[in-house]
């Protein structure tokens, strides 16, 4: 895409959202059925239809992932105008694209670009598209907290930021303690590799944090599997506190 048309496509974007005569209930409606931005907006409606049937015709979950990361730099500047402009209106936007891109975002490992659209759909309210049956706070979480948990299962790290500012954005929302437990484990999961891997110095007191973050995981599900995570956290907390004295004391 061209830089002209992504500039062309962010204002228009922006006009579909930023109007405060068509707020209502704290949402920005869709933009009046005549003008440029109308047509932007039906535009991209249409790209978006066609894009979810392609989708649909996939059967390998590897290739839609492979599909989706292809596709997401033609919706880049159209998103980015639809929360500039719902911002500046001071509501949030009942267009679809906008939740579509950011559960995409998720899919293909973008947590970062996937978080100011999970803040967004979750600070306004802004209800998913019909195909998706959870809530969008339960998908965001659950989505992000499983994907951390298959990176840091396999050595990897996650971004504990990411992890951080989920478990705030959605700290208000009803859902599943299940869900929930996921995320907390997942947080003590990556404490704990920061405890073992990183900072010696920072060692005890993240190692603390995690023991503390897999206690509240299964208080919120008995089932989560973080019985043996606690006692080697705990473990951890205790022998990095040791060392650290002893160190002191020489």
């Amino acid at each position: 895409m061209s830089l002209a048309r992504r500039h062309r496509e962010r204002i228009l974007a922006q006009m579909t959202a930023a109007d405060p005569s068509s707020v209502e209930g704290g949402l920005a409606l869709p933009a009046a059925a005549n003008g440029p931005a109308a047509a932007a907006a039906e535009q991209m409606a249409l790209r978006l239809t066609h894009d979810l049937r392609r989708l649909k015709q996939i059967q390998s979950r590897e290739r839609k992932i492979e599909t989706k990361r292809d596709l997401l730099p033609e919706y880049a500047a159209w998103v980015d105008g639809l929360v500039a402009g719902a911002e500046q209106a001071g509501a949030g936007t009942t267009e679809q694209v906008l939740p579509t891109i950011m559960i995409w975002r998720i899919d293909v490992g973008d947590f970062v670009g996937a978080l100011p659209l999970a803040e967004h759909v979750l600070r306004h309210g802004i209800a998913l598209p019909a195909r998706y049956e959870r809530t969008a706070g339960t998908l965001i979480l659950e989505e992000i907290a499983e994907a951390a948990l298959a990176s840091l299962g396999r050595g990897d790290a996650f971004d504990l930021d990411v992890l951080e500012r989920i478990a705030e954005l959605t700290a208000g929302h009803d859902m599943p303690d299940e869900a929930r437990a996921k995320l907390v484990k997942a947080i003590g999961m990556e404490l704990q590799r920061q405890a073992e891997t990183g900072d010696a110095d920072a060692a005890p007191a993240r190692a603390a944090l995690a023991v503390a973050a897999f206690e509240r995981a299964e208080r919120l599900h008995a089932r989560v599997g973080v019985e043996d995570k606690i006692k080697r956290a705990a473990k951890l907390a205790a022998t990095a506190t040791d060392n650290e004295e002893t160190g002191a004391a020489g």
